[in-house]
């Protein structure tokens, strides 16, 4: 092969790369260009009953709850078989280019879609995007809406668990031990300083060492819509990452911190981010009590009150 058909091979490779690579964030004009490709699946993440009234042509329904976990912990990772019967009932393959959608309401419900995005890509699914906005920034850009469900072929997809995407509570606790990554609390401050708890954690405060890092710090004030690279990184620079170390992302139960392993993953490119699902919930669960940092016995006791008594009295 001459240096000529070298070249013209490249090219077409790197042409072919640009055509499917995507993009984590897309616009609703850069959804719409794609509705046409037949890899492209638009998965819409609603509650059911938002998605029969309207929705993105040829997207499918599959609601949040059924990404999630046990209600012992909603952030642990469904088991494999249940998420591969969901993935080949939304016709998904290895090659999809998966599109989520969610509401688009607040920096919350963002954390659900990036929440599925991080799933999918746990599945093996490398080509996704996030709808930037939501479904609400879909109507806003006067996009047609559909109603009513596309049927979709069942898939015979059957994915393996890339674990390089995932921390334990042992790798956490081995991390924290060694001191050899940066832990990251997506939660807002009130959690990080241990004035208040998840009702499944059995502890309020956070992990040892770890920088807070407010998951709504992403967005646009007052919107669901994500900041600009630029923005992002001036955003990142605060955690002081290092090459080389691993980043953990973590919260309550893995909703708020997949929007920090989202960022800093996937729109920023930054190498051996993991999101710790079962988070704090799973890590004061565990049988031999691990360290946090947080308020001492009178402060937890405190605490305790307040959740108590909010929940008795209102």
């Amino acid at each position: 092969m001459n240096i000529r058909s070298i070249l013209s091979a490249l090219v077409g490779a790197f042409a072919a790369f640009t055509v499917h690579a995507a993009q984590p964030l897309l616009t609703p004009d850069g959804l719409e260009d794609r509705l046409s490709d037949p890899r492209t699946r638009v998965i819409d993440i609603r509650e059911p009953k938002f998605f029969p009234s309207g929705n993105v042509p040829g997207s499918v329904s599959a609601p949040y709850a059924q990404w999630r976990g046990p209600a012992s912990n909603p952030g642990e990772l469904p088991d494999l078989p249940k998420l591969t019967t969901l993935v080949q009932r939304l016709g998904l393959q290895a090659d999809s280019h998966a599109v989520i959608v969610s509401n688009g309401s607040d920096a919350t419900d963002f954390g659900a879609a990036a929440r599925v995005y991080w799933t999918l890509k746990v599945l093996g699914i490398k080509d996704l995007s996030i709808l930037n906005g939501g479904y609400r920034a879909w109507v806003a850009a006067g996009q047609e809406i559909r109603q009513g469900a596309s049927q979709v072929a069942r898939s015979d997809f059957k994915p393996t668990v890339d674990r390089s995407q995932i921390a334990t509570r042992d790798e956490v606790a081995q991390a924290i031990e060694a001191q050899k990554a940066v832990l990251v609390d997506a939660r807002p401050a009130s959690f990080f300083r241990g004035e208040t708890r998840h009702a499944g954690a059995k502890a309020a405060g956070t992990l040892p060492g770890a920088a807070n890092l407010s998951h709504d710090r992403w967005f646009k004030p007052g919107s669901a819509s994500f900041v600009s690279k630029d923005d992002a990184q001036s955003i990142a620079a605060a955690l002081r990452l290092e090459p080389g170390r691993d980043t953990l992302s973590f919260c309550n139960t893995g909703h708020w911190a997949a929007t920090n392993w989202f960022a800093l993953s996937e729109v920023l490119g930054q190498p051996n981010v993991k999101l710790y699902a079962g988070s704090m919930v799973d890590w004061t669960s565990a049988p031999k009590a691990l360290p946090v940092e947080g308020p001492g016995r009178v402060g937890q006791l405190l605490v305790d009150m307040r959740i108590w008594a909010a929940k008795t009295f209102n």
